[in-house]
């Protein structure tokens, strides 16, 4: 078991972490920036050190300074919640370096799943479905390169090998665009990855995005808790998740699963990790594998009773799993709405002080946040400021519970999506489920047409 854990990030997944160390009895460091420092997890801590200044890149993602923290405190390991430095496999392999314990896959590992090129050799080897592409790095040959569009079928999409969150992705439609588009994704994803490479996979128009929430303990056991559909987007980005996938039939879900498990056991995965999926005509085809928690977690634990974040710090301690795969079974629906300190239609970060902050209640509600009264938001960092989870014991239950949620829900002093979130729970095509990942936006469109929302 771990004695002491620095939590290296901060906000509503830093608390999740401090409160699953609680659960333990694990002693905790909150590491912070100077502007971070009346955060909530900060002043619950055991410990608590500043590294740095506001700015991310002096303090959540410097690694000399959260390793140092560690140093001080006489902790044993490193929690890396998600985002920041959570996939960084330099940062992994600097931490074991060190002499600590990074809770989380190996580096080799992350450094394998985070580039997509051989991350999708690795999963075909594993016998993951994957889509149509390339199956490896274009080279600088424009007619080798048409030709591999021609042979994979328009549209197609081009990805940077180092991407992720949706950056780095071209779609081409023709053969007259390719080259140009090529040229510059290869130009962007050298400039914002350091990586050049780009792979050319086959575009699913109107594929749902369903990913896989497994568990390994990096000593041969692995097991799968099911599905989340996260096609809500916007620009890329989740806005709403739901578990289980409206539509997944439980032996397409066996299926997917245990592949899902095969392919954790054959790359020696160790902690929580997420494989993503495109579905499309009742098929699955594999986009990537976050290799850390995800934002959507709790939508999982709702609906399979287990604490995801707890198990990660078990295997950390080297415990191996204890959790069978027949123990998981999965029991009514969960749906989240990302709460963002945003406008609602226009989308623009909005931070400031918190002047009222009411959480909703009632059955089946949670609500994962750092925010209280008198909290200011700092406008440094990601807009994110909670999370809002429902559970029910069906769909049509869960989305009456959201909905009754969000209108309980109070914050004032800043603009939040909440409005949006309310528009999405009331919208007709949402409440049928299984729309696609353009569903929202299109939506958003149109409503801005008709003027919805404005004002």
């Amino acid at each position: 078991m771990l004695d002491k854990v620095v939590i290296a990030n901060r906000g509503e997944i830093a608390l999740r972490i401090l409160r699953a160390c609680a659960t333990l009895g694990i002693k905790t460091v909150a590491v912070h920036s100077t502007v971070d420092r009346n955060l909530k997890h900060v002043g619950m801590a055991d410990e608590s050190v500043c590294i740095g200044p506001a700015p991310a890149a002096e303090s959540y993602l410097s690694t000399p300074a959260i390793i140092a923290a560690a140093e001080v405190t006489d902790a044993q390991a490193i929690h890396p919640g998600y985002g920041f430095l959570s996939e960084n496999a330099d940062f992994a392999e600097r931490v074991e370096q060190s002499g600590f314990i990074f809770i989380g896959p190996t580096a080799p590992v992350i450094r394998l799943m985070g580039d997509k090129v051989e991350a999708i050799k690795a999963m075909k080897a594993a016998g993951v479905p994957c889509v149509p592409g390339s199956g490896g790095p274009l080279g600088d040959d424009a007619a080798t390169n048409a030709k591999i569009a021609r042979e994979i079928g328009y549209p197609v999409i081009i990805k940077a090998a180092g991407g992720g969150g949706g950056r780095g992705m071209r779609v081409v439609h023709t053969e007259a665009h390719l080259n140009n588009a090529i040229l510059t994704t290869k130009s962007e994803a050298k400039a914002a990855f350091n990586n050049d490479q780009v792979y050319m996979e086959k575009f699913l128009e109107n594929p749902r995005h369903v990913e896989i929430q497994v568990l390994a303990d990096g000593q041969g056991n692995a097991i799968h808790l099911g599905e989340r559909d996260c096609s809500m987007q916007r620009r890329h980005q989740k806005v709403v998740e739901e578990a289980p996938a409206p539509g997944i039939t439980p032996q397409q879900r066996a299926d997917i699963g245990r592949v899902c498990v095969e392919a954790c056991i054959r790359i020696g995965y160790r902690g929580a990790g997420t494989f993503e999926f495109l579905y499309e005509n009742g098929r699955f085809y594999f986009i990537e594998m976050n290799t850390r928690i995800q934002v959507e977690h709790p939508v999982t634990e709702m609906i399979t009773g287990v604490d995801l974040v707890r198990e990660q710090l078990l295997i950390a301690g080297g415990e191996k799993l204890s959790i069978k795969q027949e123990d998981i079974k999965i029991t009514g629906h969960s749906i989240e709405c990302r709460i963002n300190a945003e406008d609602p239609d226009t989308f623009m970060p909005s931070p400031g002080m918190v002047k009222r902050f009411l959480a909703a209640g009632g059955p089946g509600v949670r609500m994962d946040t750092h925010i209280y009264d008198g909290y200011k938001i700092p406008p440094n960092y990601d807009s994110m400021i909670g999370k809002l989870i429902v559970h029910g014991r069906d769909r049509e239950t869960a989305i009456a519970r959201m909905r009754i949620a969000l209108g309980e829900l109070v914050i004032d002093g800043v603009k939040t999506n909440i409005p949006l979130q309310q528009r999405i729970m009331a919208d007709g095509g949402f409440q049928a489920g299984g729309q696609n990942i353009h569903y929202l936006e299109k939506r958003i469109a149109e409503q801005r047409e008709k003027g919805i929302g404005r004002g």
